[in-house]
């Protein structure tokens, strides 16, 4: 194996001898909803199925720390389901995981009070919240200076360390998924059709105004699918782009889509 194809496989999950997708949208926080998922998805399974988490699990929910907890539980039920592999379980980085990691690095940021603010406005004090942190804490650490907001940051990245698992998941985080025997390709919230796979950086985060423009294949992929629409403009199905957003964290469902090799949607649970 070559350089960049290890490099590739740290990026993104590549899913082997898979029958069927199943995919989840955002879930941000919304820790009742997603164990309602889990239910029937428990009922559904069938061996050679793969799910992928779609990003987006913390922020803006009340209940993030034990959602992060029910992520771990289902993982032990489907690891020993049908003899799983770690492989076979994925989770995505989105906006709210890739701001949580640059959260814990936050000394390093040139305006760190302005960085802070930011990222609180778009759901990350929640975040802050469920493992025990007043998010207004870092705007009195920022002040006084990077080696107390370094501690700051240890302290918060202890906290999260402490619970069973959570670390773990975040340290597996992939940027994007797809199975090797298919043609179907899995994101966040959004992908740079002008871009190759490989090249596409934040944009799986942040281009989510370019995703529903995509009129042809990208790359070897037929049909791209996301987790997380920034204009919570529901479920969207075009030809060559899906969006599975059902507003979970917003007031709406969270959605889980069953998916076959070619990209076609034959089961939809909403909680």
């Amino acid at each position: 194996m070559t350089s960049q194809q290890m490099g590739d496989l740290q990026k993104f999950a590549v899913m082997t001898a898979t029958h069927r997708m199943w995919a989840i949208s955002a879930i941000h926080g919304e820790v009742g909803k997603l164990r309602h998922i889990h239910s029937a998805l428990e009922s559904r399974l069938q061996r050679g199925d793969r799910v992928v988490y779609l990003g987006n699990f913390m922020g803006r929910g009340a209940h993030i720390s034990e959602t992060l907890d029910e992520l771990v539980s289902f993982r032990r039920f489907f690891l020993a389901r049908f003899q799983n592999f770690t492989r076979d379980i994925v989770y995505l980085r989105g906006a709210q995981e890739e701001m949580w990691q640059k959260l814990l690095q936050l000394q390093f940021a040139t305006d760190p009070r302005g960085v802070l603010s930011w990222m609180i406005d778009q759901g990350v004090g929640a975040s802050l919240s469920a493992y025990g942190f007043d998010p207004s804490e870092g705007f009195h650490e920022a002040a006084a200076g990077a080696m107390q907001l370094t501690r700051w940051t240890n302290k918060v990245r202890r906290a999260m360390q402490e619970r069973p698992g959570h670390y773990q998941i975040m340290g597996e985080l992939k940027r994007a998924a797809y199975p090797d025997n298919g043609t179907t390709l899995y994101v966040n919230s959004g992908i740079n059709p002008t871009r190759p796979l490989e090249t596409q950086k934040d944009s799986f985060w942040w281009a989510s105004n370019s995703f529903l423009k995509l009129n042809e294949n990208f790359g070897p992929f037929t049909r791209v699918f996301r987790g997380y629409d920034p204009a919570q403009a529901g479920v969207t199905y075009n030809k060559h782009a899906v969006s599975l957003d059902g507003g979970c964290g917003f007031g709406g469902n969270l959605v889980a889509a069953c998916i076959h090799l070619d990209g076609q949607v034959v089961e939809l649970l909403e909680s």
